[in-house]
């Protein structure tokens, strides 16, 4: 079980930094404020909506709830906003956050993913909320990314394929 719950941390830390903020910074790259806080329709969220939400459920699930840090969240706030933030903004509070992230990750007995806490309401164990944050981070940069190609920005080239594997590419 030890190696396995030092794994699951090792890899939610490394789709937090290594994979999904690289992703939301290339589609940011790419994007105007303006395009940022575009949104299909009144229902809809923008990608700033999107960014204010990732930063706002990463803080409370992971650096509060598994952390221990105090904090309060206004979650109708993160949808609410109308206001254009700039990107730059936007993005350096999501990287502070997932530095915090990664700290309180890469700090976590292994041993303590049982443990359960009350966060949102909800009874959950640390791993669960661990997962929680890993799978909704997940789904929102995959809309990130959608809204970023219908707004225009073309192929995002996150990979190459040189030998049919793929390898990022996120510097370039």
């Amino acid at each position: 079980m030890s190696d396995a719950a030092h794994a699951f941390l090792d890899e939610a830390r490394r789709y937090f930094l290594a994979d999904y903020l690289p992703k939301i910074e290339r589609c940011l790259e790419r994007l105007t404020d303006a395009q940022v806080w575009w949104r299909a329709n009144e229902e809809s969220n923008s990608v700033g909506n999107l960014l204010l939400h990732l930063e706002g459920n990463a803080r409370q699930w992971i650096v509060c709830g598994v952390g221990g840090a105090h904090g309060k969240r206004d979650r109708d706030r993160e949808f609410d906003e109308r206001d254009e933030l700039p990107r730059e903004r936007l993005l350096s509070a999501l990287r502070a956050t997932l530095q915090e992230v990664d700290a309180v990750l890469a700090r976590l007995d292994a041993s303590a993913l049982l443990e359960r806490r009350r966060i949102q309401g909800l009874d959950v164990t640390l791993l669960a909320a661990v997962f929680h944050v890993v799978e909704h981070f997940s789904m929102h940069t995959g809309q990130i990314i959608l809204l970023t190609k219908q707004l225009g920005a073309g192929d995002l080239a996150f990979y190459e394929f040189d030998e049919g594997v793929p390898q990022y590419n996120w510097r370039k």
